[in-house]
């Protein structure tokens, strides 16, 4: 095989990996959410799980993107890990479907399929059209190059090596074919990509399925190093899940190296098929059902092992995400649900110091002071994080649906965050009046009480409008209207204020305080009216306070 050889072969390779990336990305951008949502609903059993596992997997052509995409919502908290286990059992078998197609050769078509899907890509005017056009385009790349590595310039040559020819007859060795999988698998990043090379050895016959069944082995084990690396510095239950998948192969590993040393299971195969590509394909699929047939019962028990191997480890710092892993950032499918896992924390944390401080402000009792700072340097750190998260997503490519909802989410961070600059202002007035003794009559007290309860309706509606992305008329109705109540009584409240000052019933020092109290509420409740009209898809209306 002379360097002009390797040259055409590797340029094959290229091509096959980029057009099966290029098309997947593709299917992301159109089938991404539908398959977000499908996940997060239709994972209640395993079964369930296992199936819709095999759906995904068939349709975004990655067992590793599908884990990947898991281990998102294993962090926002939208999945255990025993529905993910399922999931993960069915991706591998869902992979098996770029095999399949190679083995059937559509290869023909893949001129077509450039033209069609070069045209789609570059001359469509809406996005959606584009991206059908980049899966298009894509699958006719993967199989050009397919087509382009089995020619005579690239691996047919290998036909004629009396060298080539000599190793592949006494290759018998298991644990040689195993080692050359890992290896393969791990530098290609995609076992597809791998099974489908020796698809393609196979073909020109210089494959025989005896030694193929050991690579695919070996395949299937490397298949984990990427979920690996993205594991790395991730979070507890991502790492779970990449050793899960590791499980999976490892068990088939165990299963399948007796069954193909000791059996004559690889001439049973042979007697299916004469065409080589086929022989692999079987092997390839037959590795994957047995396996998850096998393992499908003992969910449970390797959800177990992964937490027995991988235990849940206590964090000093609070200024950490509880649900973004940023190692899945150009994942914008299970990155998106993570971020909205993150904005409810940060809103939690919010009304927490909202009522902290209120109660403070009523009270007097400024005991959890300590909470109310801790809390506001939290939120300030997740504004900030969110935001620098937010920006990352961006700099990938984004469906139009996803760009609106990172708009909104920057929106909605900064709205929580002033809020609870508007909280932390209460919390200040309590210090100012406990410093300097100041006393409130209780009708204004009363008054305070009344609005602050008023706001808080306000608020909730607002987040739960804004994490559900479902501001109907009538709710936005109700809130509008509630903001205008909290406005309405801000006004009396400051009116009262005066009557009593004229009444000497309460000092001008108290009466200033006061009266920038119920500013702040009256300011909360303008952001908390915004965060809700960032649930609203029809609407693009952002109030800029």
């Amino acid at each position: 095989m002379t360097i002009q050889n390797i040259i055409h072969l590797f340029g094959g390779l290229g091509l096959f990996l980029f057009g099966m990336k290029f098309m997947s990305e593709g299917i992301n951008q159109v089938a991404g959410d539908k398959m977000k949502n499908l996940l997060e609903k239709l994972t209640s059993n395993r079964i369930k799980g296992f199936l819709l596992g095999v759906l995904v997997t068939v349709i975004i052509q990655s067992s590793s993107a599908t884990t990947v995409m898991l281990m998102g919502f294993l962090n926002a908290g939208i999945m255990t890990l025993a529905q993910a286990t399922g999931v993960i059992i069915g991706a591998n078998i869902g992979t098996t479907i770029t095999a399949i197609l190679i083995a059937i050769d559509v290869s023909a078509i893949a001129p077509i399929c450039i033209f069609i899907g070069a045209v789609m890509a570059l001359f469509s005017k809406k996005t959606t059209h584009k991206y059908v056009g980049q899966i298009i385009l894509g699958f006719g790349i993967l199989f050009f190059g397919l087509k382009y590595m089995s020619g005579d310039n690239a691996m047919g040559v290998l036909k004629t090596s009396e060298a080539f020819q000599s190793f592949i007859t006494k290759a018998n060795n298991p644990f040689l074919g195993l080692a050359i999988g890992i290896i393969m698998c791990s530098v290609l990043q995609s076992s597809s990509a791998s099974v489908g090379v020796l698809q393609v050895l196979a073909l020109q016959g210089v494959m025989p399925i005896g030694f193929a069944m050991y690579l695919i082995i070996g395949i299937n084990v490397g298949s984990a190093m990427p979920l690996f690396l993205s594991a790395l510095g991730a979070k507890t239950n991502a790492k779970r899940a990449a050793l899960i998948y590791f499980m999976f192969d490892f068990v088939g590993m165990v299963i399948f190296t007796p069954i193909t040393l000791f059996t004559p299971f690889c001439d049973w195969i042979t007697t299916l098929s004469a065409n080589g590509s086929v022989q692999v394909a079987t092997g390839h699929i037959i590795f994957k059902v047995v396996t998850a047939l096998a393992l499908l019962p003992f969910v449970p028990i390797m959800v177990k092992i992964s937490e027995k191997l991988i235990p849940q480890k206590e964090h000093e710092s609070q200024f950490r995400f509880t649900y973004i892993d940023p190692k899945v950032a150009d994942n914008t499918v299970s990155a998106g649900p993570q971020v909205l896992a993150e904005v409810e924390r940060m809103a939690k944390i919010v009304r927490e110091n909202i009522e902290l401080s209120a109660e403070m402000f009523i009270s007097g009792d400024l005991t959890r002071e300590r909470e109310v700072t801790d809390n506001e340097e939290l939120i300030n750190w997740l504004n900030h994080s969110i935001s620098d998260f937010l920006v990352t997503l961006t700099s990938h490519e984004q469906s139009a649906g996803m760009s609106e909802r990172i708009v909104r989410v920057f929106h909605t961070i900064t709205d929580l965050e002033r809020i609870g600059d508007h909280a932390l202002n209460i919390y200040d007035r309590a210090k100012e009046v406990d410093d300097n003794s100041l006393h409130f009559s209780e009708s204004a007290i009363e008054e305070f009480k009344g609005i602050y309860d008023e706001m808080l309706v306000l608020y909730d509606g607002a987040v739960e409008a804004f994490l559900n992305t479902r501001l109907t008329d009538a709710e936005a109705h109700r809130l509008h209207a509630i903001e205008d109540t909290i406005d309405r009584h801000t006004r009396e409240a400051q009116d009262n204020h005066v009557q009593r000052l004229r009444e000497k019933k309460c000092s001008t020092s108290s009466g200033v305080v006061f009266t920038k109290v119920l500013q702040d509420l009256e300011r909360m409740g303008d952001h908390a009216y915004n965060i809700a009209w960032s649930g609203r898809r029809d609407k693009a209306l952002i109030k800029t306070i």
